[in-house]
């Protein structure tokens, strides 16, 4: 028996055109393209794999989607995919749906309600299975998913969000733990770099740092509120250092912002942590390769996505919708005192 000869294509190669030149039928094409439901047996799938290679056959996913009534594809917002933070957190993302056989849209809002919203808008006319939204509202206004019957996950939500699936962590208790450390090291006048946000609502982090302060009966050190990044860190390490009550500790809001705040303590002449110790939140790759490393608050990125993903298209899909707080874990590294 001779291998069919390929002929010019007038178009774009079809299932049949796979099927007839392995020998075998759609069927059998289609499981192998989809890896199920029945199992293929391995020369036949080595066969219709060769077919798919020399024709150069491409799976049509709009057709496929209209079958399936899915787009296998799931959406995500956050608000700056240049932070190091949320790429990690989209990369981890990414890898969950992955997993799932799902395919990832990211869009990035630059902290912006209205870019916010336009994204979410153009995931929903793609019809994506599912969204996940680090957004820059406590309560953002889903309407619009809602209408076409699309699950959504709130990202970096410390407290419930009635109706929502949410996703996050103790705020409060991670910034506790940093700056409980810096006392250990007989810091007492901790000043605090503060990220703002657009809803203006208090952040759990500086709840904690006030709630350290007061247990450990200290008084409140300066406070710097600035963007969660380099450049609003670099500005609050420059305004905390001019400050009449310099403090000798500064715990900040993000790894971002602490990056920045180091070289204006550097600029300044000081050395970390020999005359200004230092401790950030997020626990982002970054933060092991500034120098000197940086002690920070790690976020389980890794679980929470996976948590995130299976609300929508996993395990957990269907469930009522419920609010899940991850612990934090305290990295300690040269930036705070420790050796």
């Amino acid at each position: 028996m001779t291998t069919p000869a390929v002929q010019a294509s007038r178009g774009p190669v079809t299932r049949k055109d796979v099927a007839r030149y392995a020998g075998v039928s759609t069927a059998v094409v289609s499981y192998v393209v989809n890896g199920g439901p029945k199992k293929v047996a391995p020369a036949t799938e080595a066969k219709v794999q060769d077919a798919i290679r020399v024709l150069g056959y491409r799976p049509n996913a709009a057709a496929r989607a209209l079958k399936l009534g899915s787009s296998e594809t799931l959406g995500l917002v956050v608000p700056d995919i240049s932070n190091p933070f949320f790429a990690l957190f989209s990369h981890a993302v990414e890898d969950a749906a992955a997993a799932l056989g799902y395919a990832l849209v990211l869009g990035n809002s630059d902290g912006n309600l209205a870019k916010e919203r336009r994204n979410i808008r153009n995931l929903a006319a793609r019809q994506v299975d599912g969204v996940l939204l680090a957004s820059v509202l406590f309560e953002p206004d889903l309407e619009v998913l809602e209408t076409a019957e699309i699950p959504s996950v709130l990202l970096n939500q410390e407290r419930d969000a009635p109706g929502f699936n949410s996703i996050g962590v103790d705020l409060a208790a991670g910034a506790r733990i940093a700056v409980e450390h810096l006392i250990g090291h007989g810091h007492t006048n901790i000043g605090l770099a503060m990220g703002t946000n657009v809803s203006g609502a208090t952040d759990g982090r500086e709840v904690g740092w006030r709630e350290a302060l007061q247990e450990a009966g200290l008084p409140e050190g300066p406070i710097v509120y600035s963007a969660f990044t380099r450049p609003g860190g670099y500005t609050a390490g420059q305004r905390l250092l001019a400050s009449v009550n310099r403090p000798t500790a500064i715990f900040a809001t993000s790894d971002m912002q602490a990056i920045g705040l180091l070289r204006a303590v550097h600029e300044a002449g000081l050395s970390v942590p020999g005359q200004m110790a230092v401790a950030s939140f997020d626990g982002s790759a970054e933060s092991e390769y500034s120098w000197p490393p940086l002690t920070t608050v790690e976020q389980p990125v890794a679980a929470m996505a996976e948590a995130a993903v299976a609300a929508l298209v996993g395990a957990s899909r269907g469930e009522k919708p419920r609010h899940r707080i991850f612990p934090t874990t305290l990295h300690v590294r040269q930036s705070c005192g420790c050796p």
